[in-house]
């Protein structure tokens, strides 16, 4: 009895082993979550690719996150770290990018007016291209040159601050850290050109030193001794637009950018000198019903968001689609409207806090990120017409100098860019060589080596997955 019940165990054992064994050859495996089995073909580029990140020196010393998703299939192919939060930098923008697709017309709102007796009281909206030297747009701006009422500029709708939270507050004086305002003019930065200053003396004639716009010219003026402290060439303080001016010997010519601070004064002073007439400041609530005038194309203006990476244009167009939307002209309204109509469905909620990527609040996982980038995609009805507005590979934008073409063919990546000091992140899409479209996010964060070094490694990745997807 003994012997037969030891048999039968033997032999119980063995079908389960053999059984076990027949279903692993029958099933491929799947990498994480993915509960979709795929083709042997998709099994052997996944493993090659987990190998490749699994030997790479330089992602096991960050905190490295990938997802890799095919809308076609609707299928997750890998995951690292895809669940895990990350500092996303520029990243942010194609959140920015989503909400202005989202609630924008064709055209950006520029100003909004009403006329009361003799009167043409008028808010901005947050448009960036006004005044901007990189755009052509002069609609909003003809028409108050060319009114017959009194001129009168009110900020009383603004209820946001100059600065996103979580900016580093001793980069206010660089341009990529320009106050976000309710009528920003001439991208909310001043030029100024030097040319041959010299250190023993100092002259303020015409040529010299020169800025634009030239209303900022009373503005300059040279440094006081400030104990202990050295001050870059030109300075500008935390609260004021005065920009102080170190003495150095230099023969060069080149330009300077600072950004300006914003006060009511400062804007009408900006316009009356521009406009060739008087503007006056009044601090007058903005009626429900308003004139509205719209100018630049908004296609124009994602482009030059994103390909460059432009922290103005960003923060500036989610205050201009709380202007559109009607809601008090604050990034957080937008922000919460966005996420309260279109993310309540993400396996993890984003943490969104600003327009740019400046704020290291900023918190979103290589999922969040692919799944924004299917929001995106569904958004546009041909592939072309998407790619043109982001940075492509070896081509144009943020990523002319990276992930080209190794065999000298069209751009095979398209996608943003996202930088801080320590970070380095890159979402968006590959189109492979086998003609298949993925969506992708790609982020790490805390090294300690030279950027250039991780979007090395990069490349390598994005390579595989062209050449074997």
């Amino acid at each position: 009895m003994k012997f037969r019940n030891q048999f039968l165990y033997f032999f119980c054992g063995s079908l389960f082993f053999l059984t076990a064994c027949k279903t692993s050859e029958s099933v491929t495996p799947t990498h994480q979550n993915n509960e979709k089995p795929r083709v042997e073909n998709s099994w052997e580029a996944e493993s090659g690719l987990s190998a490749k990140f699994d030997s790479s020196e330089v992602f096991s010393n960050n905190f490295t996150g990938f997802a890799l998703y095919k809308p076609d299939e609707d299928s997750m192919l890998f995951e690292l770290n895809a669940n895990k939060y990350f500092t996303p930098a520029s990243n942010t923008k194609l959140y920015t990018f989503f909400a202005a697709l989202k609630f924008l017309p064709d055209s950006i709102l520029s100003l909004e007016y009403t006329v009361h007796d003799d009167s043409l009281i008028f808010w901005g909206t947050g448009d960036p291209t006004f005044l901007h030297p990189d755009f052509d747009s002069s609609r909003a701006f003809t028409f108050l040159k060319n009114s017959s009422y009194d001129l009168y500029y009110s900020d009383n709708q603004y209820q946001d601050e100059l600065l996103g939270p979580g900016w580093a507050w001793g980069d206010y004086q660089y341009y990529y850290s320009t106050e976000k305002t309710p009528l920003p003019m001439y991208g909310n930065v001043s030029e100024t050109t030097v040319e041959e200053i010299h250190t023993v003396q100092i002259s303020q004639k015409e040529g010299e030193m020169e800025i634009y716009p030239k209303y900022l010219r009373s503005e300059i003026q040279k440094a006081k001794v400030r104990s202990g402290k050295e001050l870059p060439f030109l300075f500008r303080d935390f609260n004021s637009n005065t920009l102080e001016y170190s003495p150095k010997s230099d023969t060069t010519t080149y330009v300077l950018s600072r950004p300006f601070h914003y006060t009511p004064q400062l804007i009408t002073g900006l316009l009356a000198d521009t406009l060739g007439r008087q503007v006056q400041y009044i601090d007058r609530v903005k009626p429900q019903i308003t004139h509205r005038i719209y100018g630049t194309p908004v296609d124009t203006i994602f482009t030059r968001m994103l390909q460059p990476s432009d922290n103005f244009i960003a923060e500036q167009l989610l205050l201009n689609v709380s202007a559109e939307l009607g809601l008090p002209m604050n990034s957080s309204a937008v922000i919460k409207r966005v996420a309260e109509t279109y993310f309540t469905d993400f396996e993890e909620t984003p943490e969104w806090v600003d327009g740019s990527g400046l704020s290291r609040y900023n918190l979103f996982t290589p999922k969040n990120m692919v799944h924004l980038l299917r929001l995106i995609d569904d958004e546009f009805a041909e592939d072309s017409v998407l790619f043109n507005h982001l940075p492509a590979g070896g081509k144009v934008g943020t990523i002319r100098n990276w992930y080209a073409n190794r065999e000298g063919g069209a751009p095979y990546v398209f996608a943003k860019t996202g930088t801080l000091s320590n970070n380095h992140c890159l979402s968006g899409y590959i189109v492979t060589e086998k003609g298949h479209k993925l969506i992708f996010s790609f982020m790490n964060n805390h090294y300690v080596t030279a950027t250039g070094v991780v979007k090395t490694e990069m490349e390598k990745i994005l390579w595989y997955l062209y050449k074997n997807y």
